[in-house]
């Protein structure tokens, strides 16, 4: 009787330490707060700052600058999230993060989300039916800085290639447009046989007046 007891209390003491430490664990870090996944936001905060100056008042212009600076921020950090929510699902699922860095990014989604409605609701008292619309238009001004930074970045990256392989890239040569024009190989003027026609017959014409001539003779 006792050699079944034994194993019996073993397996019992064993998972009620480890629901006892779980239980425990659990509670301290859901009432642990996650620390920000974004540490600051310099655009919101120079757009807050520029709004309540009041002596002399930021103007319009400088404002409306300034809020489209904080979309393309926001939209940074929305691309972001999206970039690193799968990747922690899965490195959470499998054990090698915790779930503190999780927690920091769904709370940082939920900030975002209520960023964008402040982004759009500013937009609007600027100009009306703006905020639909700004998200879109940092979207693009975005792309277009990509684009320039490439283009900035292409005699850098030519230099580096030349020094790297040790020869210069050569220019493609401009070819000049060359223009064939067709003409017939064998052409015969056509007012030679007619010309050669009229002479035989003034000859031919010749010829009978001279013997007109000797037989009146």
């Amino acid at each position: 009787m006792a050699s079944v007891l034994v194993p019996v209390a073993y397996i019992i003491i064993v998972f009620g330490s480890l629901f006892i430490f779980s239980y425990y664990y659990r509670r301290q870090a859901a009432s642990r707060i996650p620390e920000p996944y974004f540490t600051s936001h310099p655009e919101r905060n120079t757009y807050v700052t520029l709004l309540q100056k009041t002596d002399p008042p930021t103007p319009e212009v400088i404002l409306k600058s300034a809020l489209v600076r904080r979309a393309i921020a926001d939209v940074l950090r929305v691309m972001r999230i999206r970039e690193d929510k799968p990747a922690l699902q899965n490195l959470v699922q499998k054990g090698s993060v915790g779930d503190d860095l999780l927690n920091s990014l769904l709370a940082a989604e939920k900030e975002m989300e209520a960023e964008i409605i402040e982004v759009m609701n500013e937009a609007n008292s600027f100009v009306e039916g703006w905020g639909p619309i700004i998200f879109p238009t940092a979207n693009e001004m975005i792309a277009n800085e990509k684009m320039r930074a490439i283009f900035e970045q292409t005699g850098d990256r030519r230099t580096e290639l030349e020094r790297r392989y040790g020869r210069k890239a050569q220019n493609t040569p401009n070819i000049a447009p060359i223009t064939v024009t067709m003409t017939p190989s064998n052409s015969v003027p056509r007012a030679a046989p007619q010309a050669n026609g009229q002479t035989t017959v003034e000859n031919a014409a010749t010829s009978d007046a001279e013997s007109q001539s000797k037989s009146v003779c």
